[in-house]
């Protein structure tokens, strides 16, 4: 469907049921329907770039696994990224100072008391929520150099299909959370001086070419959400969707020289431990949408 036919308009329900229906029917069965081998994704060919695109055009999301293992060359998700057009990079403030950020445990004073540098869970989220709306996350890779000894599977989940869930289940919900001011991120203020100014915005928006982006935070601390019963029904029911049994979730750990490459998708991280060498993945922010999805 053409990216200026996509139903969010809550007035436009005949668009968005026949928009619905065809997603529904072609939902990923086990996360090997994502999953596309590759040699090199710093030198894709060309049916490994459309098998790639194919399936991020229909979940928003695929999985590369590739034959470099745990080469630490951070070209490997840089040049992936810039064959599907991802290359304005977001530089966030844990990231390294090539914008690509080493997700592994780090306890010095940049990344001290954030959870994705230590070994615990991270909840349901998208990338950059904290971010200001010129700055919205629209896409990122997760490649993996090395996995944990244990632990640190993902999951992923296409806004989308929440979309359609909350939507299905009340219009409403939508609504409340398409409000300019539906989610709060207080500014991060460390020792009296602010690091990051509050991120006020929706969780819903019509996104780059007008396809459905998504700004969301499961975390309980250190987030404000509009205080009326609105916002606080529809949250509810967002979280209901991610703990519900049919809801179309991949789970997956990623081994040495396996990525994730995605328009910003739903994830989450489960709690892992290190016996050998520390787990390390390379994530890549990008304010732009995957080419051709």
């Amino acid at each position: 469907m053409p990216s200026h036919l996509m139903p969010l308009s809550l007035s436009n329900a005949a668009p968005y049921q026949r928009w619905r229906d065809a997603k529904l029917a072609d939902l990923p069965r086990n996360p090997s329907d994502l999953v596309v081998e590759v040699r090199d994704p710093r030198h894709l060919s060309d049916a490994e770039t459309e098998a790639i695109r194919a399936r991020c055009k229909r979940w928003n999301m695929a999985v590369y696994v590739a034959a470099t293992g745990d080469d630490p060359d951070k070209d490997i998700p840089r040049r992936l990224g810039e064959r599907f057009g991802l290359r304005r990079l977001d530089h966030n403030p844990g990231a390294d100072a090539d914008a690509i950020t080493s997700i592994t445990v780090q306890s010095d004073a940049l990344h001290r008391g954030f959870i994705p540098y230590t070994d615990r869970p991270i909840a349901w989220h998208t990338d950059g929520y904290y971010n200001p709306p010129l700055r919205q996350i629209h896409g990122f890779i997760l490649h993996c150099v090395h996995p944990a000894s244990d632990g640190g599977e993902n999951a992923l989940l296409d806004p989308e299909i929440a979309y359609i869930r909350l939507r299905d289940r009340d219009p409403e919900h939508i609504r409340a959370l398409m409000r300019a001011d539906a989610m709060t991120i207080p500014a991060n203020v460390v020792d009296g001086e602010e690091q990051r100014p509050a991120s006020i915005g929706p969780v819903f928006t019509s996104g780059e070419r007008g396809r459905l982006a998504m700004r969301y935070t499961d975390r309980k601390r250190n987030v404000e959400w509009r205080d009326d019963e609105a916002t606080t029904t529809a949250v509810a029911a967002l979280r209901a969707v991610f703990e519900a049994e049919d809801t179309p979730m991949m789970r997956l750990r990623l081994q040495a020289g396996w990525g994730v490459i995605c328009n910003n998708v739903l994830h989450t991280r489960t709690r892992f431990s290190d016996a050998g060498e520390p787990r390390l993945l390379y994530r890549a922010r990008y304010y732009d949408r995957i080419e051709g999805t």
